[in-house]
C-alpha cells in the first residue's frame, strides 16, 4: 500500500511557501525519496485551515479564471498550482454517499469502486472531513504485458482511510487502490510528480475479483496521430510510422504504428501478414496484441474479402459520391452550397 510519511507538528505554512520549497530545494520528480521528503511540508500546508477557502473565494471573484485556463481536470479538482514542469498541486473533493452530487451523478465521476494504479508518484494528505476509504493492493508492473484480461497477481494489503493530517506516498505503477466514498464530504491535497516519461507508462484499471487487467485508462492522443500520419502523411508519414513501429519507447505507440501500417492495406491477407510479422518480431504487449489482431482478422477474412470486392465494383461504376470521392460543390440561387 502507499507509504505512510511521518509528519507531526502543528506549524502551518502558506501555499506560496510550499511552492517555493518545491522550486528552490532540489525537488526531483523522478526520485520517490525526493518526493517523500516533502511530505512534512505538505502536512504543514494542510495545517493551514483557511488557505483553500481563501483561494476558492478569490477564484469566484475572478470568475474562476485560473481554473478555466489551466485546470484540465473535472470539477472534482481545484488546481492549486500548475505552472511548474516538475510538479502539480491540487485539491480533490470526495463526496459522501448521500451528498447531492453523488445522488445525481453516481460513483463513476469520482472513480469510486474502480481499482486502478497511477503512472506517476504523488503525495496526498487528508485536509477536510474524515477521508475517503480505499482497498489497497500491490502488483508488479514489470511482470505485466498490459492487455485486457491478462492475469495479474494482486496482493491485497488492507482497507483504510485518508484521515485528516495523514500523509501517504503513492508509488507509481505499484500501489493499486479502489476508492470508496468517505463518511462525510472530504478534501485531500496532492503534490504530483510530473515527468514526460509518465505519458508512455500505462495506467491500468483492474478486475480484483478475477485478478486481471481490465483496461488501459490513460489514453494518448499520440495513438490517433500515428494512425492519421499513416493515412494522410504521404511518404513522410509512412516512414514515420515504420520508425515508430520499431523504435518508439512506448509499447502502446509501437503497436499503434503496426496497426497504422496494417490499416494502409486493403488486402486482408496482407494485413494479417503484417500483424503476424509483428507478433513474431516484436515482444511484450506488441507481440500479444498483434497475434490477437491477426487471429481476429482470420475469423472475418471471408467477409472482408467480400466487402473489398463490393468496394472495387462500386469504384468502377458508382457515382462519385458513392465511390467515396468528393463531388464538386455547386451553389443554388440562394447561395447555399449543394452537393
Amino acid at each position: 500500500m502507499p507509504c505512510v510519511i511521518e509528519a507531526e507538528g502543528a506549524e502551518a505554512i502558506e501555499l506560496g511557501d510550499l511552492i517555493e520549497m518545491l522550486e528552490m530545494q532540489g525537488f526531483d520528480p523522478s526520485d520517490e525519496d525526493s518526493l517523500a521528503a516533502f511530505g512534512p511540508a505538505l502536512r504543514r500546508l494542510a495545517n493551514n485551515r483557511r488557505f483553500l477557502g481563501d483561494l476558492v473565494v478569490e477564484e469566484l471573484k475572478h470568475h474562476c479564471s485560473m481554473q478555466s485556463e489551466r485546470n484540465q481536470y473535472t470539477s472534482q479538482v481545484i488546481l492549486l498550482h500548475g505552472a511548474s514542469k516538475k510538479f502539480l498541486l491540487r485539491a480533490n473533493f470526495w463526496p459522501a454517499e448521500g451528498d447531492g452530487v453523488m445522488v445525481n451523478s453516481g460513483h463513476d465521476p469520482f472513480f469510486y469502486g474502480l481499482p486502478h494504479d497511477h503512472n506517476f508518484s504523488f503525495l496526498t494528505v487528508g485536509y477536510l472531513g474524515s477521508g475517503y476509504w480505499s482497498d489497497y493492493y500491490e502488483y508488479d508492473y514489470g511482470g505485466v504485458v498490459g492487455f485486457p484480461g491478462e492475469r495479474v497477481e494482486l496482493r491485497f494489503v488492507e482497507r483504510s482511510r485518508l484521515s485528516p493530517g495523514k500523509v501517504l506516498l503513492y508509488r507509481r505503477n505499484l500501489d493499486v487502490h479502489s476508492q470508496l466514498p468517505p463518511d462525510d464530504l472530504s478534501v485531500s491535497l496532492n503534490i504530483m510528480a510530473l515527468s514526460a516519461a509518465s505519458e508512455f507508462r500505462e495506467q491500468y484499471s483492474f478486475d480484483t475479483k478475477g485478478a486481471a487487467v481490465a483496461r488501459v485508462i490513460n489514453a494518448s492522443a499520440l495513438e490517433t496521430l500515428v494512425r492519421l500520419a499513416g493515412h494522410f502523411g504521404g511518404d513522410n508519414g509512412t516512414e514515420l510510422i515504420d520508425r515508430f513501429a520499431r523504435r518508439h519507447p512506448s509499447e502502446r505507440i509501437r503497436f499503434a504504428a503496426w496497426r497504422a501500417r496494417a490499416d494502409l492495406s486493403a488486402d486482408p491477407e496482407a494485413r494479417i501478414g503484417l500483424y503476424e510479422q509483428a507478433a513474431a518480431e516484436m515482444s511484450g504487449s506488441v507481440s500479444i496484441l498483434a497475434a490477437a489482431s491477426a487471429k481476429r482478422l482470420r475469423r472475418v477474412r471471408r467477409w472482408l474479402e467480400q466487402a473489398a470486392a463490393v468496394r472495387r465494383s462500386l469504384g468502377a461504376s458508382a457515382p462519385a459520391g458513392e465511390r467515396g470521392e468528393v463531388a464538386p460543390y455547386s451553389r443554388t440561387a440562394a447561395g447555399r452550397p449543394r452537393r
